[in-house]
């Protein structure tokens, strides 16, 4: 008998995240189910929460059934713990948690698997709890009064899901022990249909309320940004109206304080927002997997979302989007009163170097003067010297007469310094 191939060991120089990102898509798969089955499932924000926190708190309660607790760095698990079997998962900002248990029931929400967990434990659960709901799935024949009497004769809103395999029951709202409630049922759904329907309907409840988080802050944006408008205008109009005395440092400072303003409020709120896009995207995609069938006389819950939720969505997305236009304005508006200040800056030098040629030209003429006057007195100087020189030499024997050799030197003098001033000049200004 020929021995079985060994397998082959990899040659291949991996990438050293390779294997964890191979693992990813199976890192948190569905659980497989099987109806009758209860859960109680709570998202809760951990603000920040380090996780290693998280992990000392779960290991308390794992080490009572004697559990293993989760692993350095592990961002979610799955142990069964007697009865009951928990569901851990770390999300960016929240942890969700679901307790599972698989006894039989005849009233889907009298106990609920929450009724397992230690009280004492769930007081100090780390963090605030944004979603709490109840989830019982049955084969249980009900008609609609049946249904409605679970839900405490509110509203309710139903589909059918995946074909006619199952049904879905909610009313979206908080009932007296703080949760919501929903129920699926089982009219021949396997046990990973279960498992996947289970998924969905708790992270479409998870995520519309991860959503909704941005919904108030949006409305308080939404007053900050008309007022921030309304302040824009009113520069944008003095800037426009040249019958209004503009002073510019006044405006700049002004719509510097308004930019800076809108700055801060984009940082407040662009994380919020693009979260609750995010999560809004989740819930879309997680009905669209429901594949629901309209049952008479109940709104599915595609149109509740729509009637309900998409309205603050789009409040969100309408506030975002006024930020994201008030930050260009505010830009443009900027860019207006710079371009008047660069003008009249312009203006300004235009006018300078003006003053500066006028002055110029007046110290040119008043040069030229100072030379006249300058070329006067030297040759009044050396006329003088040429006329004593002339009489020495008369004295001496010379026979010269003083007045004529004085005006014939006269010219000869006056258009020496000529010369020679100009000279001057001209080596002053090759020089310079």
């Amino acid at each position: 008998m020929a021995e079985a191939a060994s397998p082959r060991t990899s040659v291949l120089n991996e990438h050293a995240l390779r294997r964890a990102l191979a693992g990813e898509v199976h890192a948190r798969p569905y659980e497989q189910l099987t109806a009758p089955v209860r859960a109680s499932h709570l998202a809760v924000l951990h603000d920040g929460l380090a996780v290693a926190v998280e992990h000392a708190f779960l290991a308390e309660l794992l080490s009572v059934h004697g559990a293993e607790p989760p692993g350095d760095g592990a961002t979610h698990l799955t142990r069964d713990l007697g009865a009951l079997r928990l569901r851990w998962e770390r999300h960016g900002e929240f942890s969700s948690y679901t307790f599972l248990r698989f006894d039989a029931f005849d009233h889907p929400f009298e106990t609920t698997a929450l009724d397992l967990v230690p009280r004492d434990w769930l007081e100090r659960l780390p963090g605030s709890a944004v979603t709490a709901v109840h989830f019982a799935c049955d084969a249980t024949p009900r008609d609609a009064d049946a249904v409605a009497a679970v839900f405490e004769g509110n509203a309710l809103i139903a589909s059918k899901v995946v074909g006619t395999a199952g049904e879905a029951w909610t009313d979206f709202r908080l009932h007296a022990d703080g949760f919501g409630r929903l129920l699926l049922c089982d009219h021949g759904l396997t046990r990973g249909q279960t498992g996947r329907l289970m998924q969905r309907l708790l992270e479409i409840e998870t995520y519309r309320m991860m959503a909704l988080l941005a919904f108030p802050a949006a409305r308080r944006a939404n007053g900050e940004v008309a007022r921030m408008d309304r302040a824009l205008a009113d520069i944008v109009i003095e800037l426009a109206d040249p019958a209004v005395a503009q002073n510019d440092r006044e405006l700049l400072e002004r719509l510097t304080a308004l930019a800076a303003e809108a700055e801060r409020l984009d940082a407040d709120t662009s994380f919020r927002l693009a979260a609750a896009r995010a999560y809004y995207a989740i819930v879309g995609q997680r009905i669209a997997e429901l594949r629901e069938e309209r049952i008479p006389g109940f709104q599915t819950i595609e149109e509740f979302m729509d009637r309900r939720l998409s309205p603050a969505m789009n409040t969100c997305r309408s506030v975002a989007e006024r930020q994201e236009l008030l930050a260009r304005r505010t830009a443009r508006a900027g860019d207006l009163l710079r371009t008047r200040v660069d003008i009249a800056l312009e203006e300004k030098n235009r006018d300078l170097l003006h003053s500066m040629n006028r002055r110029a030209q007046v110290q040119l003429r008043l040069q030229e003067t100072v030379e006249g006057l300058s070329v006067v007195a030297i040759s009044y100087y050396l006329l003088g010297l040429t006329t004593y020189a002339i009489k020495g030499l008369k004295g001496v024997g010379v026979p010269l007469d003083p007045d004529i050799a004085a005006l014939i030197a006269i010219p000869v003098i006056v258009g020496a310094v000529i010369l020679g001033v100009k000279r001057l000049r001209r080596a002053l200004v090759k020089e310079d």
